[in-house]
């Protein structure tokens, strides 16, 4: 009988042990409220080339508040300036450039199953307006990484952020 209550108890105390290590592992909403800057973004197309859409360097802020609305913002650092010094007279290669130079996008945001949900509201590529967008992620101390699934260039992408200080 003794050997038994022994036995249930280093059960219970196993199981407690297991929800306990779940929960450990399990990231949260909590966990990305603040702001991160970008580190990379390397995008694979189908046939597995690798590329780098905003550069070696690119620059970025993504901000997830405590109520649920995320913004994003991420640009080349190497983005020629127009000639006219304004933005609505850009020339049409000027214009090409800026737009596939940034990816901005902000709305709201939830986590579940281990992914940030973006319900996209608006984008500087239209077609992701409306649209809600699961990316896996995993934060590791200040580093932020998500799996871009289907991104706006073709292909996937690996984004990395870190937390801002």
């Amino acid at each position: 009988m003794a050997r038994l209550s022994t036995f249930g108890a280093t059960a219970v105390l196993a199981a407690g042990l297991a929800v306990s290590m779940g929960s450990a592992f399990a990231q949260s909403a909590k966990e990305l409220h603040g702001s991160w800057t970008a580190v990379s973004n390397v995008s694979t197309s189908s046939d597995g080339k690798k590329s780098e859409p905003f550069g070696s360097d690119p620059q970025g802020l993504l901000i997830f508040d405590s109520a649920g609305h995320y913004s994003l913002q991420i640009c080349s650092a190497k983005r020629a300036k127009f000639a006219a010094n304004n933005r609505v007279q850009g020339t049409p290669e000027e214009n090409k450039a800026a737009v596939a130079g940034c990816n901005p996008h902000w709305g709201r945001y939830t986590v579940e199953d281990g992914a940030i949900v973006f319900k996209i509201e608006h984008a500087m590529y239209p077609n992701w307006e409306g649209t809600e967008q699961k990316r896996k992620f995993s934060i590791s101390g200040d580093e932020l990484k998500y799996h871009v699934p289907a991104a706006s260039t073709g292909g996937t992408s690996e984004v990395v952020w870190k937390r801002a200080k």
